[in-house]
């Protein structure tokens, strides 16, 4: 399903793969559709089966790691809350969260040095204003897990690294450094989980909402291929761009048709769009099967 097309709630926005409606005035049903936004340019070739994957692993993390931080998620059914011959748009694709102020940051936390992070350490030794240590390859490992936010970007818009004082400016010193602090543990607690599945996760981002109170909440997604990195342990070497099992692989693929990075991005092959799921899908069944 590349687009949802629901009459019975208010659409609010598309986003780059989700589909917001309205739920009453204090919840939202989020609909992950089978868009991929790779360089930030949504794909016009949608990828098989990759809402229900994101989904389906969203959901596992927000359970694991409700410990940490609570989160969006009400537990109300999907389905019962559209038509009944829209149902199917929702099925095994959609949740019903709470409606939550939105931080206007993204949370990144990175455990090793690849991405935006490998190619900033290559020109200052930093990251996001964090001086790392000398002699770092591609893929290395970091001393610890940093938080390193970004901007949030609209669809066909780029996102935009950022140092911790500039985040502090955006959402306030205190806040800034309780997310810090949230996300940085998210991190670890799934890192170290995701290991004994034989799976890295080399970096990933989250989003945070207030409630009424000011309370913090996870929002959105959390820790699937789309927000992160995940690499396959046993492969895994430094000094080069490991294998992976999210969409660096059609980041790949893009970059050796020589893509711009802007839109109109191309239609993608669908050899390459069932590549691409079946990395989503052995990330899902690694994760969460025994």
């Amino acid at each position: 399903m590349y687009e949802s097309t629901i009459q019975s709630l208010p659409l609010i926005a598309r986003g780059k793969v989700r589909d917001i409606y309205a739920v009453g005035d204090d919840k939202l049903l989020l609909v992950t559709s089978d868009r991929l936004s790779a360089y930030d340019v949504i794909l016009p070739t949608p990828i098989p089966h990759k809402g229900e994957i994101l989904i389906s692993l969203a959901n596992f993390w927000f359970q694991k790691l409700a410990h940490v931080v609570p989160n969006q998620l009400t537990g109300i059914d999907p389905e019962s809350v559209v038509a009944q011959n829209e149902r199917g748009q929702v099925r095994g694709r959609a949740i019903v969260v709470n409606r939550y102020k939105v931080l206007p940051i993204e949370a990144v936390v990175r455990g090793y040095l690849e991405g935006s992070g490998w190619a900033e350490y290559q020109q200052s030794q930093s990251v996001c204003g964090i001086k790392l240590p000398a002699g770092l390859q591609r893929a290395s490992k970091l001393p610890d897990p940093i938080f390193t936010p970004a901007t949030k970007a609209d669809a066909g818009e780029h996102d935009e690294n950022i140092d911790f004082a500039t985040c502090e400016k955006i959402i306030g010193s205190a806040r800034a450094a309780e997310v810090r602090s949230v996300a940085i543990r998210l991190y670890i607690e799934a890192a170290d989980f995701a290991l004994t599945k034989g799976i890295i996760i080399a970096d990933t981002k989250f989003e945070f909402g207030l409630d009424a109170n000011g309370a913090l909440h996870l929002i959105d997604e959390a820790l699937t291929p789309d927000s992160s990195r995940f690499w396959p342990l046993d492969t895994y070497k430094v000094g080069s761009s490991p294998e992976s099992f999210d969409k660096q692989y059609i980041r790949n693929w893009l970059d050796e048709i020589g893509f711009n990075r802007k839109p109109p991005a191309p239609d993608v092959p669908s050899d390459i769009a069932q590549k691409t799921s079946d990395k989503y899908r052995e990330a899902l069944n690694r994760l969460t099967q025994n």
